[in-house]
Order: C-alpha cells, then structure tokens, then sequence
C-alpha cells in the first residue's frame, strides 16, 4: 500500500524527495489501514458475549454516536452521527458494543445507505429484538469538496425493522426521543 501512495503522490506532480513528502506514503498507507479497520473485525468478536439478560421492554436509544466513514465512489470521508434503538426480547446489548457497532461498519469503503442498514440487522441479530431503528445523519465530503460543492447538506439515512416499522406508535417514540437529546 506504501508503494502505491507514493505512486498516487508521483502522479498528481509531487516531488517525493522534498521535505514533508519523504515519509508521507507509509503515514497514508498506515493511516487508511485505521480508516478501514473495519474489514479485519467481526461481529461476534465486537460484541463479545456482552450481551445480557433484562425484564426490561422498553425501548432502550443510543444516539449520537460518532461515526467516520469513507465513501466508496471516491474514497473520501462523510462523517456524522448514528441513533440506534430497540425494543429488548429478554436481553440487552452492553452499551459501548452499540458504539463498536457503528464503528465496525463505518470503518469499511461505504454508502450511507448500506451502512444504516448493516448496523440495524447487526443489532437485531446479536439482540434479537423485538425492533431496532437506525437513523445515519452525516456530511459527505465528496460532496462538499468536490462536485457540486454544497458545503451544508446532510444526507439522512433511515432503517426501520420490526416494530420500528409495523407500528408508527414505536417509530414516533423514537424519533420524539431523538428530539429530545
């Protein structure tokens, strides 16, 4: 990968022998082996059996969770925040494994769209849940950068499964939830 960034730094006019430039190829290459860690992870490895019996059914949200993604048409970032919730069925994810989720995810070349998507099945499988909802908000620096160059759009994503999307009553629950943070 090292060889192949200097090859990109070569190509777009730069000198590899200047100062600053020497080292940069193993930095970049190093550098978007952490942006893509995501692909060395899995899901039984990030949850790590923290999942725990509850009496608890109500509705339990993590929102806000960071999340920093590269695009796959263009390799560039979009960067945001998730909200996830769900409806537990005896059992309840530990907390930081919803984050670690997200991360997992994200941490792969990506669309807005699958990835919503990847994050609601992943909880509903490790949860098994009565319903989960996902919503991906997120700026996406190829648009922003380059293209039509629209500095203020967010891009929202949605996935509703189970009751989040049989009942509007637990959907509207949510997304009055998230007003409220």
């Amino acid at each position: 990968m090292e060889k192949e960034f200097a090859s990109i730094i070569q190509a777009v006019g730069e000198d590899l022998t200047r100062p600053g430039l020497g080292d940069t190829p193993k930095r970049a290459a190093k550098a978007f082996q952490f942006l893509t860690r995501g692909y060395t992870q899995s899901l039984d490895e990030i949850v790590n059996n923290a999942i725990f019996p509850s009496d608890n059914d109500e509705m339990v949200v993590v929102s806000n969770i960071e999340l920093y993604s590269l695009c796959e048409h263009h390799l560039l970032p979009f960067i945001g925040h998730a909200h996830v919730a769900y409806l537990p069925r005896g059992k309840v994810l530990g907390l930081s494994k919803v984050a670690r989720i997200v991360d997992m995810y994200a941490r792969r070349l990506q669309i807005q769209e699958n990835l919503t998507r990847q994050i609601a099945d992943a909880v509903q499988e490790v949860t098994g849940a009565l319903g989960v909802g996902v919503i991906v908000e997120a700026r996406h620096m190829c648009m922003m950068m380059r293209g039509v160059e629209k500095q203020n759009s967010v891009m929202k994503t949605s996935v509703m499964l189970g009751a989040f999307r049989s009942s509007a009553q637990t959907r509207n629950e949510f997304l009055a939830l998230l007003h409220h943070t």
